[in-house]
Formats: C-alpha cells, sequence, structure tokens
C-alpha cells in the first residue's frame, strides 16, 4: 500500500457525540486510495433529507477511525469510531449539513488509526441534490424460503433517520392455524389514505383500506383464476388493476440461478372499490398477461405479456403435460410491454399497442412503471420469465416515452439481480431491490434520476449498525415509496384480517375491450 508523508496543517477539529469526543489528527500520511468503506458510500448522489450514512472501515490493524465531513457551500461534521471502526453520525448535525449544502457536494475525509500511526486516505465526495426522497418506504420482510413460509411482515421505515414499524406481520411463532402470507401492498397516488395488501392462506383475502377503515374483500369467481395480485390502483378513481395468476416453481439441479417461477395462466381484472364489483380486462387463453400498471394521468394501462413457446420437441406433448412443457421451455418465455387506453367517461378500454418489444429480441420485460411527470417507463429486463427477482440477468432501463429511446440505467445496476422498483413522487429518485450485495438477499438499493434522463451510483438503503445488512437473514420485497406514514394501526388490520370473512367481489364482463 504506496502512500506519502503528508506535514499537515489541518487544525483538530473536536465535535461531542455521546460520551465520546473525536479528533481529526493533525500529523498523518496520505493513503492514495479511498477507503474501502461499507456499505460503498462514495461518490453517489443522496438526498437532502435522508438519513446518516453510518459506515464500518473494514481495515485490518485498524484501532480508531475519524472523519471529517466538509461541506462545499458551508459547514462541517466530525464522526469517528473506535475499534469496532462503525462510524455513528450526529443525526442533527447530518441533517443541518446536508441542508446548508443542498445542491452542493460534501468532501469526506477518512483518517484511521494503524500500528504505524494515523493515515489519511484520499477523500471521496457525497453531492447532495436538491431534490427530497418522499419520507416513507414500505416493504416485505421475508425468508429465503421457496414451499414454506414462517414469520413474514410488512414493515414502514421513515428513510430520515432509521425508526422501522411494522404495519402488519403475520405470527412471530409459527402457527399451522394462524400462519398466512402477506404481499403485494400498494398505495394510490404516494399515499397511505388510500392503500392495499394482499393476505394469502389462512385467514385470507385482499385488504382495502379507504378513509380510515380496513376491509377485507375477496375477488374470485369461476371467471377468474385465482385471486387478485400485483395491484396498481388508479391515480383519481377507486378502480385497482390486478392480475389473475396461476403460477408455478420449477428448480434447477445445475444452474447458477436457485429456481425459476413460471406462470400457468394470467389475465387482466379490474376492480371497483365502490360497488365490489370486479371485471376481465384481457383474458386471452393463448396469451400471458400480467403486471398491470396505470398511468400517472390515468389514461394507459400498462401491463406485460408473453405468447406461450412451441418448440418442435414439446409440440407433440399431450395438454394434460402442458405444464411439463413450460418447464421444458422455461428459457423461452419472453414478455413485452403493451398498455391499453381508457375512457374515464365511458369506462372502456382501447386496443392494445405495443411499447417495448422485448420479444424479438429474446428479452424478457416486467414490472412496468411510468414516472410521475408521464415520460420515462422504468422496467426490469432479463433473459427471459417474467419472475426477474430470481434472474441475475435482471437490469433496469427505461424507455423515454417522448422520444422512443430505450436504454439501461448502466449507472444504478449490478452484475447480480436488479428487479423491482418505484418511484419518488418527484420522479428524481428510484429505489429498487438487489442482490448486488451477497447474491442472496436482496436490500433496497436508493439511485438518483436527473432532469436529463440518467440515474447515478445507487447506495443501499441506511442503517443505524452497518452489520445490519449481513445480520438479517431476510429479504427486503416491493419497495414502495409513500409521501406519508401509514395511519391505520396494525391491531385494526388484525381485526379485520382475522374477525371478518370478507365482502365478495362479484363479477360483470366488461361492456367492450378491443384487442
Amino acid at each position: 500500500m504506496g502512500r506519502t508523508i503528508v506535514i499537515a496543517t489541518l487544525a483538530a477539529v473536536l465535535v461531542s457525540c455521546g460520551k465520546h469526543k473525536y479528533v481529526v489528527p493533525t500529523d498523518f500520511a496520505q493513503i492514495d486510495s479511498i477507503a474501502p468503506i461499507y456499505p460503498d458510500y462514495t461518490d453517489i448522489v443522496v438526498p437532502p433529507n435522508i438519513a446518516p450514512l453510518n459506515f464500518a472501515l473494514p481495515v485490518t490493524g485498524a484501532t480508531e477511525m475519524a472523519v471529517l465531513f466538509e461541506g462545499e457551500k458551508e459547514g462541517k461534521l466530525v464522526a469517528g469510531a473506535g475499534k469496532e471502526l462503525k462510524v455513528d453520525i450526529d443525526s442533527a448535525e447530518w441533517h443541518r449539513l446536508l441542508e446548508q449544502n443542498r445542491g452542493a457536494g460534501i468532501r469526506v475525509s477518512i483518517f484511521a488509526c494503524m500500528p504505524q500511526g494515523w493515515v489519511r486516505f484520499q477523500p471521496h465526495s457525497l453531492e447532495v441534490a436538491e431534490e427530497d426522497i418522499d419520507p416513507y418506504l414500505s416493504y416485505r420482510l421475508i425468508e429465503p424460503g421457496y414451499e414454506l413460509y414462517r414469520q413474514v411482515g410488512l414493515y414502514q421505515r421513515n428513510l430520515t433517520n432509521f425508526d422501522e414499524r411494522p404495519i402488519y406481520e403475520n405470527n412471530r411463532a409459527y402457527s399451522d392455524e394462524h400462519n398466512h402470507c402477506v404481499n403485494c401492498h400498494n398505495y394510490q397516488n404516494y399515499s397511505t389514505r388510500q392503500m392495499l395488501f394482499h393476505v394469502r392462506a389462512n385467514h385470507g383475502g385482499t385488504i382495502i383500506v379507504r378513509n380510515g377503515k380496513a376491509e377485507k374483500v375477496q375477488i374470485k369467481g369461476d371467471s377468474i383464476l385465482t385471486a387478485g395480485v400485483y395491484p396498481s390502483w388508479h391515480p383519481k378513481k377507486n378502480l385497482i388493476a390486478f392480475s389473475t395468476n396461476k403460477t408455478g416453481q420449477a428448480f434447477h439441479l445445475y444452474h447458477n440461478e436457485k429456481i425459476e417461477v413460471l406462470d400457468e395462466a394470467s389475465d387482466l381484472l379490474l376492480y371497483n372499490a365502490d360497488t365490489h364489483e370486479v371485471s376481465r380486462v384481457l383474458g386471452d387463453t393463448t396469451k400471458f398477461e400480467t403486471f398491470p400498471c396505470w398511468s400517472p394521468d390515468g389514461l394507459w394501462l400498462y401491463y406485460c405479456t408473453a405468447n406461450e413457446p412451441q418448440s418442435a420437441e414439446t409440440l407433440n406433448l399431450p395438454d394434460s403435460m402442458a405444464e411439463m412443457r413450460r418447464v421444458l421451455l422455461y428459457n423461452k418465455f419472453h414478455y413485452d410491454i403493451r398498455r391499453l387506453p381508457y375512457n374515464e367517461q365511458t369506462g372502456l378500454f382501447g386496443p392494445s399497442e405495443m411499447v417495448v418489444d422485448c420479444s424479438s429480441r429474446e428479452r424478457s420485460a416486467s414490472f412496468p412503471r411510468v414516472s410521475p411527470d408521464g415520460r420515462y417507463l422504468l422496467f426490469a429486463e432479463g433473459d427471459y420469465g417474467q419472475f426477474h427477482i430470481w434472474h441475475k440477468s435482471s437490469d433496469l432501463f427505461v424507455k423515454d416515452l417522448q422520444t422512443d429511446s430505450i436504454y439501461p440505467l448502466t449507472e444504478a445496476n449490478s452484475d447480480d439481480v436488479d428487479s423491482y422498483h418505484t418511484w419518488s413522487s418527484n420522479g428524481r429518485w428510484i429505489v429498487f431491490s438487489s442482490r448486488r450485495m451477497d447474491g442472496n438477499y436482496t436490500r433496497p438499493f436508493i439511485t438518483y434520476f436527473d432532469r436529463q434522463g440518467h440515474a447515478h451510483k445507487a447506495f443501499c438503503l441506511p442503517q443505524h449498525d452497518p452489520d445490519h445488512n449481513i445480520l438479517l437473514l431476510k429479504s427486503y420485497n416491493v419497495p414502495e415509496l409513500t409521501r406519508d406514514a401509514v395511519r391505520i394501526s396494525e391491531r385494526e388490520l388484525r381485526q379485520c384480517i382475522y374477525e371478518t370473512e370478507g365482502t365478495m367481489a362479484t363479477y360483470h364482463a366488461l361492456k367492450r375491450v378491443t384487442h
């Protein structure tokens, strides 16, 4: 490790943090490299309201650390750490420094006490954006099981600090009687005033919260494959688009990926929360239609669709072996993104049109999400299939709906899974799931999306203890940003789930859907 001795003239700076006082050393050797901090928070763009970026310095032999943050406009902050080498930044000082340097940079100098004395690594920078990120992030925490689940919960994190609260948990200890899965939480217009999530197995149903009250709804029937999943709430009306999916799992014996989730059949549904009516929007038995998403103006319904692949080897298989045919051709499923125009006055959908043609390139798209200004379509693209959370080939892409250009978010993507994503309400931030930290667990990552349509280097969700990302043996699923906190209590949700059977939705065919 090369270094140059520096005659330092930097004045010592003291700061009180609890009972500790940290000092920026005045005599040190200069290291040529940037500090290998964990998580990697070097040279990133951060929201001005984000929680402190606490980090660890995994350097053998170091016994102490000091960190100097210097604002480009004004302000300084000093933090430090003892032998554990984990920095705990004072929250009030941190937020003051970020606010002072909104739209400017912060220079970060890291010092480590080594057996031979103090050393300083090459400084790195933080750029503070002008725009805030929505302060609340919801997600599901789930163990990486495949056939069984145990303790599953929905949680909400305050991104301005480290507060996390459960929205709903199924059970802390496993119980056959009470065990159920919770998933697919969704909000209308980045607000928790209208929200929903699904409960599967015992006490199952769709929990819809409106005006502070929770209601369980049973969205199923003879004309529907299964209960609705993958919801998207219309931005203006009490209409919720779902897909209804029959899915199956296949496990690889020799593959760098563990599992494949396959569609056996899927259609699109529309549920009216005022009338409890459900209609089938698309139900072509020769196609798979899934992952609906409303545009922010409510005039388009985007979705993913694929044709069932065929091959010479499987054409002669009988219909009774259709599931086997799909398993054999798992890597031949290629989903495109299409959209349907929606007429708010008549309640009718118009003819479908292609938006992103992936199948002609033997690629596959999932999770379409339109930016709040309506300009960009964000989606995950992988080699095949539609459940990209298991696909290492999955990366984030955008389509500029004004210019029709499609390109990857190269600066934010990684060599591992980058999948489910959510826009901030101002369109400047994207939170997405990634397995880049260890290849096994999904963690939320945040990237700045600038006004030129480019992403920046992504960073993981800050934690009070940096080791939380290593010690928590659960995956974060479906990160969703909101401007406000969930208002309804967990007790009220539990009461609705356990003590009500649920309102049965009534099936009504749409008057006209033009394909």
